[in-house]
């Protein structure tokens, strides 16, 4: 067995026991089930598919606030020590993939997109405040073969009856990956009726999955808006899309600006030679989107375009990258 099968192997092997361990490793209030598709939006390249599941302890200060665990340890010197009110300790298990344009084509020209799958693990730790929460986050996972994208697309494909992708074979090559990453969102204005509030946002992310700062901010109407202004935190690091919870409602539309230094999918393996596009660093992400809860249960959806202001050499190769919908289901355990 050579050194790739070997990683394939045993990161499948991990994740399977993580996955299984985590219910009975740690006290779980919710779990949601996200799945984002540009099918959604009328596509299939780019941005194809990514599905999430994620687990998560939720306490306030009233009773007991959750623990971290050690994955965001390093990171949790920047956390607010005062004034929290509730916490979420939320474990995620998802895999990613991106597709070139034309998925057809046995070998893609080099200057589409790479094909390319990630199977991560996503610890994120949320205090929340009346005013504003903070979100840190450590992420691990695999890309390449290991990542069973190629497997799981053409699944998909086989069941909906779509094109079989014939270019799986120049994709990323197996490599493990990494990235920490820390956010705060303010619920910085709220009316007096309670219906309408103002959120802005900054985040940032270090690793080789991608390196990153943003700031945005979302607008909502809706009901019980303050018990759920801090999901939003949660979306940057695909743990869940923002949702209503106890019985509240809103629709949301949000804007988002920022920088990306490097990211896997756009720049290849980090250490060994793979495919690669050039692309334009600075981005603006649009988003729109509806969450509705009612008894213990909550839904999202919502539609997403991560960069509407594509320039350059990479603009038809990477219009779609981001573009696709997303739907996020959500019970209480």
């Amino acid at each position: 067995m050579n050194f790739d099968n070997r990683i394939r192997k045993n990161f499948i092997v991990f994740c399977l026991l993580l996955g299984v361990s985590i219910p009975s490793y740690a006290e779980v209030d919710w779990v949601s089930v996200t799945l984002d598709n540009d099918l959604f939006v009328g596509n299939d390249n780019g941005y194809t598919n990514g599905l999430y599941v994620s687990f998560f302890d939720v306490g306030d200060a009233s009773s007991q606030l959750p623990d971290y665990d050690f994955w965001v340890t390093p990171l949790m010197w920047s956390m607010p020590k005062n004034g929290t009110l509730g916490a979420v300790n939320s474990y995620m298990i998802g895999q990613t993939m991106s597709t070139p344009s034309d998925i057809n084509i046995v070998v893609p020209d080099e200057n589409e997109l790479p094909y390319a799958a990630l199977l991560s693990l996503t610890n994120s730790y949320v205090a929340v405040t009346p005013t504003y929460a903070d979100r840190v986050s450590t992420t691990i996972g695999i890309v390449g073969p290991a990542a069973l994208g190629e497997e799981a697309q053409k699944f998909v494909h086989d069941i909906i009856g779509a094109d079989e992708p014939q270019g799986w074979d120049t994709q990323l090559k197996n490599e493990l990956v990494f990235q920490f990453s820390r956010g705060r969102i303010w619920r910085t204005w709220a009316s007096d009726s309670g219906h309408f509030d103002f959120l802005t946002s900054a985040d940032l992310g270090l690793g080789t999955i991608q390196s990153y700062l943003s700031t945005g901010m979302t607008i909502r109407y809706g009901r019980d808006l303050v018990k759920s202004y801090a999901t939003n935190l949660l979306n940057n690091s695909r743990t869940t899309n923002p949702s209503a919870v106890n019985g509240g409602w809103y629709i949301y539309g949000g804007i988002q600006a920022g920088y990306a230094f490097n990211q896997i999918f756009t720049d290849g393996n980090t250490f060994r030679d793979s495919r690669s596009i050039d692309y334009e660093h600075e981005y603006i992400g649009v988003t729109a989107g509806i969450a509705y809860s009612w008894q213990n249960f909550s839904l999202t959806f919502a539609v997403n375009d991560s960069n509407v202001i594509q320039s350059g050499d990479g603009e038809e190769t990477l219009e779609n990258l981001t573009q696709y919908g997303t739907i996020t289901v959500a019970w209480r355990m």
